[in-house]
């Protein structure tokens, strides 16, 4: 339904004149997502302070028939907190909501509210000696509560797992306007079903996640972090399995960078270059950590690198000397995606494989770009450790940027199908929002796609939350 003063009179009583947004220029920067490809509008931007204040908002909302796209940190990829064209969704937006609850350091727990940023809880978790272990490339803007709702992964999923894997208890408002207060912050309750779980990864489609209890851990004590060429693209696996054995299971990230990644990064990221002296094909980003003091796990890494070369696995290694140089060689792979951009037209898929089968994916997946989009340059790089490939494909050199991604749906179509014959995952981290609904529709299971229609409706029957969104 559209919005009418009544209403807008409404919304305005609840959140106060700071907490409404009706001017269009003002709300411009809440109207587009991170990638450009969805430019929407809206018929205001609420920002309430409160849970309480969430609340009120949805009950009006859901009262008038009015729409509501929720909103944290503005910086996913596919969609999922974008307006449609319509102007008719109010975006509910949670920035104002960004204090941390509570530290618990015996517990290992921190409760916090939906729009902080994520940097700033790993620094407040660090403050007490723990460690949040969510890390991504987004973490200086991105909010704890777009996190948990696309299920958010990052560089650490192999060691501690997904944003689901972090999160014991929430805070959710209901479509209908009830708040559940789930903040437990328990390791074991087996009361029944893990609501919780219906709304990690659900893209604000049944509920509003308001605050969350997280997980913490031992703050790290030591590091080490080394790039290693390797002999070829199946020595991933092996180098990983061995990095898993003789550190003790203490590998935090393992991470693959194609050449192409590292001549992308070098020429247009400032400070950015090849760490090693001569060109390899694929490289592994490797780091250990421990929160054992003295634990020596250097000696680890290089009883590590000494194995792999005698049995082939590598050719060459640098091992970071200082943290500084240890950031240098991260920049490397947190850069990629915005060196890309340098080179034109990018199409992406955010996919995941079994981790043996990850070499045998990237080789059909670069197989399939060269037959069916000659010229189109594949850049396969991200998560090996968890089977999470970043298989993006730069536009051909020159080529008109239009014109290539115009491409996306069909290209999209032939890496998806080989994900999917390898029993994978068409989106491993960054959601479906809007980019993926028709995806899903084709290669989700029918009983899987029919039991999320059915949560949707019994949760949002009028279907006012963040529409169009995950299933339609």
């Amino acid at each position: 339904m559209p919005l009418d003063q009544t209403m807008q009179d409404r919304l305005n009583a609840i959140v106060g004149a700071s907490g409404l947004i009706a001017d269009t220029a003002d709300m411009a920067p809440y109207l587009h997502e991170e990638r450009g490809l969805y430019h929407g509008k809206a018929a205001l931007v609420v920002r309430p302070k409160s849970a309480a204040e969430v609340a009120a908002v949805v009950k009006a909302c859901a009262e008038a028939g009015v729409a509501i796209v929720p909103q944290g940190g503005n910086t996913g990829l596919c969609g999922g907190a974008a307006p449609h064209d319509d102007g008719h969704e109010v975006i509910l937006s949670l920035n104002r909501m960004n204090k941390v609850r509570a530290i618990d350091p015996v517990n290992f727990t921190l409760t916090a509210e939906a729009g902080c940023v994520l940097a700033d809880l790993q620094t407040a978790a660090a403050q007490k000696d723990c460690l949040f272990p969510l890390s991504l490339a987004a973490e200086g803007s991105c909010q704890i509560g777009g996190n948990l709702s696309t299920n958010a992964g990052g560089i650490n999923v192999l060691r501690y797992g997904n944003a689901r894997d972090l999160v014991l208890g929430l805070e959710v408002v209901l479509p209908d306007g009830r708040i559940w207060n789930g903040l437990r912050a328990l390791g074991k309750d087996n009361t029944g079903y893990a609501l919780r779980q219906l709304f990690v990864g659900a893209e604000g489609t049944l509920g509003i996640i308001t605050a969350a209890v997280l997980k913490l851990f031992p703050a790290p004590k030591e590091k080490a972090t080394a790039l290693c060429a390797l002999a070829d693209l199946d020595g991933g696996a092996k180098l990983l399995n061995a990095a898993r054995a003789l550190s003790g299971d203490a590998v935090t990230a393992f991470e693959l960078i194609p050449r192409i990644g590292i001549e992308m990064c070098a020429k247009h990221i400032a400070g950015a270059s090849d760490p090693l002296s001569a060109p390899h094909p694929w490289y592994a980003l490797i780091e250990f950590s421990t929160s054992r003091p003295n634990a020596n796990i250097r000696a680890s890494f290089e009883a590590l690198l000494e194995t792999a070369f005698e049995q082939g696995i590598i050719t060459d290694a640098v091992i970071a000397e200082s943290l500084e140089q240890a950031k240098n060689l991260w920049k490397l792979r947190e850069s990629l995606p915005e060196a890309q951009k340098h080179e034109g037209g990018s199409i992406k898929h955010d996919v995941s494989v079994p981790v043996s089968r990850v070499p045998e994916f990237i080789a059909k997946g670069i197989a399939a770009i060269e037959k069916h989009f000659p010229g189109a340059r594949p850049v396969p790089f991200g998560h090996f450790g968890d089977g999470n490939i970043h298989f993006n494909v730069s536009q051909p050199v020159d080529a008109d940027q239009s014109a290539y991604l115009a491409k996306w749906t069909e290209m999209n179509r032939v890496i998806h199908d080989i994900v999917v014959a390898m029993d994978g995952s068409i989106s491993a981290e960054h959601g479906i929002g809007m980019l993926k609904v028709e995806e899903m529709k084709h290669y989700k299971d029918p009983v899987e796609l029919d039991l999320m229609r059915t949560l949707k409706r019994a949760l949002d029957p009028a279907g006012l939350m963040n529409p169009g969104k995950v299933v339609d």
